[in-house]
């Protein structure tokens, strides 16, 4: 397998040249080079409306047209026709909800995760819309030593199926936890479950926002309906890419575009209003970027080394914190505690017991020493934290520290070793 040349890495990214240690990438990683280039190119050069028969307008065009065959190859979609752009995935799976309101019958049943809000909200107020009920597949204990190491189980999963489930929204990879669901196997393992109770439709949606800076995005391998992931989690600037499955793009959505459009077969249908065409430009410059970090220069084998890695990174901070001196001193890892494969570096953890730190009061003690980013909070997967047994304070939420395949060993271990003050 091949392994990442991290210094070569660290050349793309104009940010790291600081210095700063970035560890809230799970928030929004660093853009590379090849995209700020392109914008800036777009915007110098080709900045005008879309549709124009003129050659500048020709070459808008063709550079917003080549947006979306990256965003295709990153969803591994069979067609360009299957993929858009909007200005945030909170957005664009609301669009997706508004666009499906005609096809949802009152006692339709949705199931959805606890995970962050934009995956979330849009299918509960689609519910309410339309008269639908909504199932939670809910995180519970993989651990009897810590309460707060909980995840997805299949077998938790599939009761909540039945012959009117309807939709079924999950995360590929928890921006708290930071488990990887394996999306492939669930969705079969539902899909076959609603066959044998006589669904009449079943669609799922996938949130791929913290999924995607780690691993390779398979819509078509993972047999699903929507995919939705963040450009600006996956090195490129701040919007959002979508994936709608052809067949489904035409019989289960109504266009929320203007009504004069021809847009059946089109992923306009929830795409009201230009997508922002340099950013869409600027989304050519992730493909290269990553199918670049291995000789092959193959998307699978750049991925296979990103998470090996990024193995290297969960395991450093995962070993400090799990270590017996700290689950002592109150540590508890909000999420898997193993260092897996499953498991991405987005590690979050809280300080309980007699000697309690507020998870505002670690990040402040980073914030004031500077040099290093990290957060705390509920990051909107607000449910998710809300509901965590024994009970925290969900706006103090969790310490998250969240790396990528950009980062050293030894910007973890700087981390580290401010941990080591604080829980001294």
């Amino acid at each position: 397998m091949a392994t990442l040349d991290i210094d070569k890495v660290r050349t793309s990214f104009p940010a790291l040249k600081s210095g700063y240690i970035y560890g809230d990438n799970a928030g929004g990683s660093q853009a590379v080079q090849g995209v700020i280039d392109r914008i800036t190119d777009y915007l110098s050069n080709t900045n005008v409306q879309l549709g124009a028969d003129y050659s500048i307008g020709v070459q808008s065009n063709q550079r917003v047209a080549e947006g979306a065959a990256s965003a295709a190859a990153l969803f591994n979609a069979g067609s360009v026709d299957e993929v858009g752009f909007g200005p945030s995935s909170t957005m664009l799976f609301e669009n997706l909800a508004r666009a499906l309101e005609n096809d949802i019958q009152a006692g339709d049943e949705f199931i959805i995760t606890e995970e962050h809000e934009a995956n979330n909200g849009p299918w509960k107020r689609l519910a309410a819309r339309r008269g639908a009920v909504l199932k939670y597949w809910r995180p519970t204990p993989t651990s009897s030593e810590n309460p707060y190491s909980v995840g997805y189980k299949i077998d938790e999963l599939l009761p909540l199926v039945t012959s009117k489930t309807r939709i079924a929204a999950i995360s590929a990879c928890s921006n708290i936890l930071g488990s990887i669901v394996p999306v492939k196997e669930v969705v079969k393992a539902l899909r076959n479950r609603a066959k044998e109770l006589g669904a009449r439709k079943v669609e799922v949606s996938v949130d791929c926002v913290a999924y995607a800076p780690h691993r390779r995005i398979d819509v078509r391998g993972w047999d699903i309906d929507f995919c939705v992931f963040a450009l600006y989690k996956i090195y490129g600037a701040h919007n959002a890419a979508f994936y709608i499955r052809s067949s489904t793009l035409q019989s289960s959505l109504t266009s929320i575009a203007h009504h004069f459009l021809k847009v059946d077969s089109k992923p306009y249908k929830v795409q009201p209003g230009g997508p922002g065409y340099e950013l869409v430009y600027g989304a050519t410059g992730v493909l290269p970027y990553l199918q670049s970090l291995t000789p092959a220069n193959d998307l699978e084998a750049s991925f296979n080394a990103i998470a090996l890695h990024e193995q290297t990174l969960v395991k450093s901070l995962l070993t400090f914190l799990t270590d017996a001196k700290q689950v002592e001193r109150g540590v508890r890892v909000v999420g898997q505690s193993k260092v897996e494969l499953s498991r991405v570096p987005t590690i979050s953890f809280v300080v309980v017991g007699q000697n309690a730190i507020k998870s505002k009061d670690i990040v402040g003690i980073f914030d004031n020493k500077g040099g290093i980013g990290i957060r705390y909070g509920h990051f909107y997967a607000y449910t998710l934290i809300d509901n965590l047994s024994p009970k925290l304070d969900v706006d103090d939420g969790v310490v998250r520290i969240s790396f990528v395949h950009y980062n050293t060993v030894g910007e973890v271990e700087r981390v580290i070793d401010i941990l080591k003050e604080i829980l001294a």
